[in-house]
């Protein structure tokens, strides 16, 4: 009878231990753990990240209330020993078993790199990589690695071209050279529009279009006169004239505070000196935007070879067709810029 107690105590007490461990079992897989009661937010993990350094991170951010459930379950499910990097987006009230799960098969939220108002490849870096794991040094390497070895005609002085100013969404962990094969590949999509075709019809190939674009993005502030120089300086080029852009000459200098091109400047021995040398420099003197890119591919019909600043200041431009009305309207703005300076210096007596 003795044995029987023993026995039904023992079954009894083992059924509550059985019992609580399923229920803690459940609460472990299937309860909310994860910023329970609080907001969704982003967890980035690192590429040198160990399951200890993201315990925590996750305790000292409170991402997880339960820190021991969370780590139990992430060694059953082997979790510890396979952390991947990336940039994830961990839901409120989230289960464990469900974080673990986005966790381990590296299920990111992408990250949006944006980049413009580029003026030298050396400056893109620091904009491409500013929102994800990638140092500006690992994607300049791989960036000069490329150059060096694709067969695409891309090298130092054209190889901005390749970039077409947007926003994209990559991984935070990309590799300096996935980065630069996704560039490509966003270049070929952009050219595959049906821009590739407007280049032909224009006699220009593709760089060609680039390096133009970013001479006419250079001359004007004012969008709405980008397709008119663009076709000024496409008359230029089909008649054999030399371009004479001021602002090649600005990239020549490397002075890119200069305001004023004097006749000194003209005179700067460089192939992108437009004065000296006909035709286009050989490569673009800025990272030109899809506006500018797209001006010179639908650039205006006219018989336009000159340009000069209008005498009203307003940043637009008088154009002409031959040197006496080019001239004059040069006059015109001489004149009107002598009496402002004359204003401004007895303004400042």
């Amino acid at each position: 009878m003795g044995n029987r107690k023993v026995l039904l105590v023992t079954l009894l007490v083992f059924t509550m231990l059985l019992s609580s461990f399923a229920f803690y079992g459940y609460q472990i897989v299937y309860s909310a753990n994860i910023l329970v009661d609080k907001e969704d937010a982003v967890l980035i993990i690192e590429p040198a990240e160990t399951f200890k350094s993201l315990q925590d991170k996750l305790y000292s951010n409170d991402y997880v209330q339960d820190l021991v459930s969370f780590s139990f379950l992430a060694r059953i499910m082997d979790y510890d020993t396979s952390i991947k990097p990336g940039r994830y987006l961990l839901k409120k009230d989230m289960t464990n078993v469900d974080a673990i799960r986005m966790l381990r098969i590296g299920q990111q939220q992408p990250v949006n790199i944006t980049f413009n108002n580029v003026r030298l490849i050396a400056d893109l870096g620091g904009k491409i990589t500013s929102s994800i794991a990638l140092s500006e040094a690992q994607f300049n390497t791989a960036l000069d690695e490329f150059i060096s070895s694709n067969e695409m005609g891309f090298n130092s002085q054209n190889i901005i071209s390749m970039f077409i100013p947007d926003t994209y969404k990559v991984y935070y962990n990309i590799s300096g050279e996935q980065l630069v094969e996704r560039m490509l590949a966003e270049y070929k999509r952009f050219w595959g529009g049906g821009r590739k075709e407007k280049a032909r019809k224009i006699n220009l190939d593709l760089k060609e279009v680039s390096v133009l674009a970013s001479i006419v993005q250079a001359e004007s502030i004012k969008k709405e006169e980008s397709k008119i120089i663009a076709g000024l300086y496409k008359n230029r080029l089909d008649k054999g004239i030399a371009l004479q852009a001021d602002p090649t000459l600005v990239f020549a200098s490397g002075d890119f505070t200069l305001k004023r091109v004097l006749n000194v400047h003209k005179e700067i021995d460089s192939p992108y000196n437009t004065y000296l040398n006909r035709g286009l420099p050989p490569g673009p003197i800025n990272m030109p935007t899809i506006h500018s890119i797209d001006a010179v591919l639908n650039h205006d019909d006219h018989n336009y070879l000159y340009m000069c600043a209008k005498e009203d200041f307003s940043g637009y431009h008088n154009f002409a067709s031959n040197m006496r009305d080019h001239l004059n309207n040069a006059r015109r703005y001489q004149r009107q810029l002598s009496i402002e300076q004359r204003k401004a210096r007895m303004n400042g007596k």
